[in-house]
């Protein structure tokens, strides 16, 4: 494979070693950067690997019929060649193919150790405040299960294998919720997830928390972590053991997991000369799901491909979309009474060497004003059940409702 050439850059941020231990460094460094976001000109992204706040706009990626990727390099090596020594892109990526994309090359980036490595992060946080929240599902769950119903009724008529529904909650408050505090809830309360706010159109901010890697890349490793299968966690301990171990012997999730890393490897076939899959998938948790994991590492053929050239090949996933591709996307256009946006795209950055971190974009809201409209799906295949998959979408949006203080 070849992709576009492009200027050298040094690398865009501090280089954390995995097996970083705690420090002077670490201590309270991440958190730092977390309790100085502001929506109003920030962009914040936490991973496994390091905290990312960025201020300002220095340039935009702009919208065009070139390939993403293409538009990504030509805007980074623009920057290299105006003296901006460590550019760096920021931002979200739609679900839908050729939606305009939010991406920035900020006016600074600082850097910190992950969230994770800071001692601080397990600080206990104010809880939100009283606001009285109106919340209206769309679709209503009964209509949701509709749906689900219609298409696992079609996919036994043989017209497709998955297909990913997603329904929504739009909470509207008497005054617009404190997006700082707000974010900082959902990184503590999983200081080891993927956390991320950044703006996704004119007044409106991407925030969330998702557990799912779509794709990194580090010098010549690349990483992938598809996640698919899933069971809502239980606050007893036997009961939420017994779930876990049931998900890895569950016949309908190992199937729809299966799809998914099954498609993902035919994916990066062409740019890899070596693939590691393991044979079968693992647990992964958040504090609100259990899921099937497999975390999949390959050798690109071209060192200097990018992340989000790599993220762009494997974007949309069965894992958010179903399959065949085209045949899931026209279903959830037919079968979802909403435009997805920026849920299900995908969310990270990246930097001139092809260097970044790209995560699905899952368990998250837009915030636009007094309103936040939340999202969460499931994968259906012909074994799902209206009402199971129904329960595990409203299993999912625990995690904003508790952290803006909403009764589920």
């Amino acid at each position: 494979m070849t992709t576009a050439q492009h200027v050298t850059a040094r690398p865009s941020g501090p280089e954390i070693p995995d097996d970083a231990a705690e420090g002077p460094d670490t201590v309270g460094a991440a958190t730092a950067l977390l309790e100085a976001y502001d929506h109003r000109d920030a962009r914040f992204f936490a991973s496994a690997t390091r905290t990312l706040l960025a201020h300002g706009v220095r340039a935009e990626v702009p919208h065009g019929d070139a390939p993403l990727h293409r538009r990504v390099t030509e805007t980074l090596d623009a920057q290299l060649l105006d003296g901006h020594e460590n550019p760096v892109v920021v931002g979200a990526v739609p679900f839908l193919p050729g939606a305009p994309a939010v991406l920035a090359v900020p006016e600074t980036v600082r850097f910190a150790p992950p969230l994770s490595r800071d001692p601080l992060a397990a600080l206990p946080v104010a809880p939100p405040a009283a606001l009285d929240w109106d919340v209206r599902p769309v679709p209503a769950p009964e209509g949701y299960a509709a749906a689900v119903a219609t298409a696992v009724e079609r996919m036994k008529r043989g017209e497709f294998g998955k297909v990913v529904l997603s329904r929504t909650l739009e909470l509207t408050a008497p005054q617009e919720p404190d997006l700082t505090a707000l974010l900082g809830r959902l990184a503590r309360r999983d200081p080891s997830g993927y956390t991320f706010a950044v703006p996704s159109g004119p007044g409106r901010t991407l925030l969330g928390a998702s557990p799912e890697l779509l794709l990194s890349k580090r010098g010549g490793r690349v990483v992938t972590n598809p996640l698919a299968g899933s069971t809502p966690r239980s606050a007893d301990l036997a009961e939420d053991v017994r779930r876990a171990a049931a998900l890895l012997e569950s016949e309908k999730d190992l199937y729809e997991h299966a799809m998914v890393v099954d498609a993902i490897r035919d994916a990066l076939a062409p740019y890899c000369r070596t693939l590691d899959v393991p044979e079968r998938p693992t647990l992964v948790r958040t504090a609100a799901m259990w899921h099937l994991s497999t975390t999949i590492t390959a050798d690109p053929v071209d060192p200097g491909i990018s992340a989000l050239e790599l993220a762009c090949a494997l974007h949309p996933t069965p894992a958010i979309c179903g399959t065949p591709t085209d045949t899931a996307r026209e279903v959830i256009g037919e079968l979802e009474p909403f435009d997805r946006g920026a849920y299900t795209g995908m969310v990270g950055w990246g930097d001139a060497n092809g260097d970044g971190e790209w995560v699905v974009t899952i368990r998250c809201a837009e915030a636009e004003g007094r309103t936040l409209r939340l999202f969460a799906g499931a994968g259906i295949v012909e074994q799902s059940s209206p009402e199971a998959e129904t329960a595990e979408t409203a299993a999912k949006f625990r995690t904003f409702l508790q952290a803006v203080g909403v009764e589920q």
